[in-house]
C-alpha cells in the first residue's frame, strides 16, 4: 500500500477534503492519510510515497524531516529544497529573464541588522547608498515588501521619498525589495497544479481579505486570458513548483507578475469559494496519486537553468537518456521529435 500524507497547520477545509478525494478515487494500492511524526532517524524511510506540504515554510522541523523523506525516495509537492533556496526577488530577476512581465524592483539592504552582525561586517556595502538611483529606477509610487514573505505582511504602498523613509524605518532587520506600483485595472490570481492546470481566479488586493477572490466577475479578454495563463505556466514550469499561486495586475492590457512564489497557497473553501475549491482539491488529488503511481527521481538540477539556457537543457536530456534502457530512449527520442 502507497500512503499520501498530507502535512498542514491551522488551515481546516482543505487537508480533510484532498484527504477524502483521494480515498473517494479508490484506487487500489493508494491510501491517504494525515501525516504522523516524531523524532527522525537520519536516512530512514518516511512510510510515505508522496507528501503533499503546506506547513513547512512556518515549521523548520516539518522542513527538515521532508527533506531526509525526500532522501529516501517520498515525493514531496512541493520540493523542500528548492522552496529553502528560494526567494521573491529572486523570481522577479528570473521571470525578467524569461520574457515575463515584471514591475522594475530593488534588493534593498536590512534596515537594522540581526543581532550577530556589527560595523565590521558591513565592510562590503556600500554607504550611503544612492537613494536617488534607487528611486529613479523604480520610481513611485510603489510597494515596499519583504523579499521572502507572504500573506501581505510587511508590506508599504509608498508615494514619496519621505512615505518609503517612514516605512522603510519600520522594517526591523527584514531584506526589503521595492518595486514599483502597477496601475492595475484587472487581477487575476491563478492556481497552478502540476504545471499542467492552470485556473484563473479574478482576485482585488483592495477588498478585505475575506473578499479578495472576485466570485461574480465580468468577462475577460481572451487573448489576455491566455496570456495570463502562458505566463503562469512559464514561472511554474522555470521554478519547478508543481502547487503554486502566481498573481498578475494589468495594466493597460499588460499582465504584470506581482507574486509567485506561493508553494503553500490559500485553499480555505471560505475564501476561494466552492468551485475553485473544488477544482484545486481535484487537481492536487490527481497529481498526487499520479506521483505514487510513478517511480520516484531525484532531480539532479533545477529547471530553471535549462529555459535560460535551451543548449544545456539539451545536454541534460542527453545525459538522462544515456543511463536509461536503450529501448526505453528510442521511444522517447520519437516522442520528443
Amino acid at each position: 500500500m502507497k500512503k499520501i500524507g498530507v502535512l498542514f497547520g491551522m488551515e481546516n477545509t482543505f487537508p480533510g477534503a484532498l484527504v477524502d478525494r483521494i480515498n473517494a478515487m479508490e484506487i487500489e494500492g493508494i491510501h491517504a492519510e494525515f501525516v504522523c511524526v516524531g523524532g527522525v532517524q537520519m536516512a530512514a524511510p518516511s512510510g510515505y510515497a508522496v507528501i503533499v506540504d503546506r506547513i513547512s515554510h512556518d515549521m523548520p522541523f516539518y522542513r527538515s524531516f521532508l527533506k531526509n523523506a525526500a532522501l529516501s525516495g517520498t515525493q514531496i509537492i512541493n520540493n523542500p529544497f528548492w522552496w529553502s533556496a528560494d526567494d521573491k526577488f529572486f523570481n522577479y530577476a528570473l521571470a525578467s529573464k524569461l520574457g515575463v512581465a515584471v514591475p522594475k524592483t530593488v534588493l534593498l539592504p536590512h534596515k537594522k541588522f540581526p543581532p550577530q552582525i556589527n560595523e565590521r561586517s558591513l565592510r562590503n556595502l556600500q554607504f550611503p547608498l544612492d537613494w536617488d538611483g534607487i528611486f529613479d529606477y523604480v520610481g513611485f509610487p510603489a510597494f515596499l515588501k519583504p523579499h521572502d514573505g507572504g500573506g501581505w505582511r510587511d508590506v508599504f504602498h509608498v508615494h514619496n521619498r519621505d512615505e518609503f523613509f517612514y516605512a522603510y524605518d519600520q522594517t526591523r532587520d527584514l531584506c526589503m525589495t521595492l518595486q514599483a506600483a502597477v496601475n492595475f485595472k484587472e487581477y487575476f490570481r491563478c492556481y497552478v497544479v502540476g504545471q499542467t492546470d492552470v485556473r484563473i481566479m479574478p482576485y482585488d488586493p483592495r477588498r478585505p481579505h475575506e473578499h479578495r477572490y472576485v466570485l461574480d466577475p465580468p468577462e475577460y479578454d481572451k487573448n489576455l486570458l491566455k496570456r495570463v495563463e502562458k505566463d503562469a505556466l512559464t514561472l511554474c514550469k522555470a521554478l519547478g513548483y508543481d502547487l503554486n499561486t502566481v498573481e498578475f495586475a494589468v495594466e493597460d492590457g499588460s499582465p504584470y507578475a506581482i507574486d509567485f512564489m506561493n508553494p503553500a497557497p490559500d485553499a480555505d473553501l471560505h475564501a476561494v469559494g466552492k468551485e475553485s475549491f473544488d477544482w484545486i482539491v481535484d487537481k492536487v488529488a490527481k497529481l498526487a496519486v499520479k506521483k505514487a503511481q510513478s517511480s520516484a527521481k531525484v532531480k539532479t538540477e533545477m529547471n530553471w537553468s535549462a529555459f535560460l539556457a535551451p543548449s544545456r537543457k539539451k545536454e541534460i536530456s542527453k545525459s538522462s537518456a544515456k543511463s536509461a534502457p536503450k529501448k526505453a530512449v528510442k521511444k522517447k527520442t520519437k516522442k520528443e521529435e
